[in-house]
């Protein structure tokens, strides 16, 4: 186990496996490549963190704080995510399949351009958030908020209309098209 004080330092290019990181203080911290594999993070703090191209892999982050914090081009497949808090969080491209955010309150997280390929967001609140330009195939989606979410340009193809809330939800032509044949209906041009 490792209890460490990571605040406004530079972390880049370190690389950590199947450490127990508890209590760890990254506020502000700037990482650029650094990679963590088969890590867990206990009572973390990410806030104001900025991450560009790291790797979080098959990690568990649980009662972490993600405030402010930014990623860009990170990697996150087969992480897991349990009681944390994302407010004003920013995910700008990388690759975030298989993650669980089950139940997670993303409602001030904002995702660009993000691979969420399977993931699971089952019963994640996603209301005022936005999710744009995402791969959501294959994603978990079963009891999800999308409530006045900003959706444009994301893949909603296993988006079942009838176990989400999408009440004011933003979403493109094409998308509207997926959701009415969804639900069943026979869309014609004329």
């Amino acid at each position: 186990m490792s209890t460490t004080d990571w605040e406004g330092q530079d972390i880049s290019g370190q690389t950590h496996t199947a450490v127990r990181f508890s209590d760890l203080e990254a506020t502000e911290l700037v990482n650029r490549g650094a990679v963590f594999t088969d890590c867990t993070f206990q009572g973390a703090q990410f806030n104001c963190s900025v991450h560009t191209d790291a790797a979080f892999v098959n990690c568990t982050f649980t009662n972490c704080s993600f405030f402010e914090a930014r990623f860009t081009d990170c990697k996150f497949v087969g992480s897991n995510f349990r009681r944390c808090t994302f407010d004003l969080m920013e995910v700008a491209g990388g690759n975030w399949s298989h993650v669980g955010l089950a139940g997670a309150d993303l409602s001030r997280a904002r995702f660009r351009g993000v691979r969420l390929r399977e993931a699971d967001l089952t019963r994640a609140r996603c209301r005022d958030g936005s999710v744009r330009d995402a791969d959501l195939s294959g994603a978990a989606l079963d009891g999800a908020d999308f409530t006045d979410c900003d959706l444009r340009g994301s893949d909603l193809s296993t988006l079942d209309p009838a176990t989400v809330r999408l009440a004011g939800a933003i979403i493109d032509v094409q998308q509207a098209l997926t959701i009415a044949q969804a639900l069943g209906l026979d869309v014609r041009a004329d």
